[in-house]
């Protein structure tokens, strides 16, 4: 078995590192641009008098960065051929998410916002495999020009991981639906036109069916955002939604009625993969700018790196990078053979380890390197407060961990 990188996803990176030489990083340096990136990054990203949400021009200048991408071919690589894309793999997205966040902080790859110059377009998918011909036509031009944003509402005040108790009901009323009921963390909704609403259309509290996706206009009276709030990683755009009498049609009905878990479930298995491997490369540049600082720091007439209390932490961590590296590249070959279903339990280990990965390598980076470590002149703090997120968003550890326990002990098997 070759376990070598491709040769044609290699030359995919090539030209990526070549792009953004050529047009990403002089954009990121024009002006006064280094203030989003540099010990200056959280306030000059926040919109502190409104709610805490991206400031307008650290969005417009991840915009300007899309447009380049796009241009240039890369923004849509992961999307099919039909929508302008590549049809790249998701071992090739694997690959492409590890290198670029390997290459550290910038504006080629910054998730904090979810934003990258190879984008991920989950909804894209989503309404690819779930919506209908109508649906299709009329949103498929607005994801990929931008007129078209869907937030996503499925965790709600009382109900996280248990989604199958949420509180949120959609009735029948004549030709369409009558929403009511409340919803935490819609990530984007300060920019939606659309939030993805889950909501109880039939079924007890605790079944999995009875659920139903709606596509929801942010712009309806009865859809009120009651506030958005502050996080360990700031801007913050996770909002807390209020749905009361909101009425949309059986057009708004996204998939299936009273399967719109399913819909959920796609949703995480795209983004758990490849915020696995983003996690991966941002831990593995965090064990070699700690290892890079160590060899050329003088303690004592001598280099730190000499020290075997500092060898030893990074060596466990890059070992632990090489391990990780292999299961995420065969499990995301396994889900370009397979249903996403049967590898679910895979899937599970990748996202959790590597999140958890991420945190371990930024905390020990930051160890190594002093106090230096701990100023925001160092990345170590940011990408800790970002990937701290990662190990509770798509599902907590504990609910990764589950599925894999389920799979290993054969509960729930049929």
């Amino acid at each position: 078995m070759d376990f070598a990188i491709p040769e044609q996803i290699q030359a995919t990176l090539d030209a990526l590192d070549a792009f953004i030489e050529a047009e990403i990083e002089p954009l990121q340096h024009a002006d006064d641009n280094m203030r989003f990136f540099d010990h200056r990054r959280e306030w000059a990203r926040t919109d502190w008098d409104n709610d805490g949400v991206p400031n307008p021009e650290w969005e417009d200048l991840l915009a300007q960065m899309r447009r380049r991408a796009d241009e240039a071919g890369w923004l849509r690589w992961a999307l099919p051929a039909e929508f302008g894309g590549h049809d790249a793999t998701n071992l090739e997205m694997a690959i492409i998410r590890e290198h670029l966040a390997h290459r550290g902080l910038g504006l080629h790859n910054d998730l904090q916002n979810e934003s990258s110059i190879v984008g991920n377009f989950p909804t894209v998918l989503m309404m690819r495999d779930f919506g209908t011909p109508a649906q299709i036509a009329e949103w498929m031009p607005g994801f990929l020009d931008g007129t078209r944003r869907l937030a996503f509402g499925l965790t709600e005040p009382n109900h996280g991981s248990d989604a199958t108790y949420m509180e949120t009901t959609a009735v029948r009323d004549g030709d369409g639906w009558v929403i009511n009921g409340m919803k935490r963390w819609n990530t984007g909704v300060h920019t939606a036109t659309h939030d993805i609403i889950f909501a109880r259309t039939s079924g007890e509290p605790g079944q999995g069916s009875g659920i139903t996706a709606f596509l929801v206009p942010t712009s309806d009276p009865g859809f009120e955002v009651e506030f958005y709030w502050w996080t360990l990683n700031m801007p913050s755009d996770h909002a807390e939604v209020r749905l009361t009498d909101v009425r949309v049609g059986d057009d708004a009905v996204f998939g299936d009625v009273g399967r719109g878990l399913e819909l959920a479930q796609h949703f995480v298995h795209e983004n758990r993969i490849r915020q696995a491997a983003s996690s991966l490369g941002a831990g593995q540049y965090c064990v070699d700018t700690a290892v890079t600082y160590a060899r050329e720091r003088i303690t004592w007439g001598k280099p730190l790196a000499v020290n075997q209390g500092i060898q030893f932490p990074l060596v466990e961590l890059h070992t632990e990078a090489a391990m990780l590296r292999q299961l995420i590249r065969e499990t995301a070959w396994r889900l370009d053979q397979q249903h996403h279903m049967e590898v679910t339990h895979q899937v599970a280990m990748c996202n959790y380890r590597a999140n958890r990965f991420a945190c371990d390598a930024a905390d020990r980076a930051m160890q190594t390197c002093g106090g230096v470590g701990y100023s925001r002149h160092m990345p170590f703090e940011h990408i800790y407060r970002h990937h701290r997120r990662y190990r509770i968003t798509e599902g907590s550890e504990e609910i990764q961990m589950r599925k894999v326990a389920k799979e290993l002990f054969g509960f729930g098997r049929r």
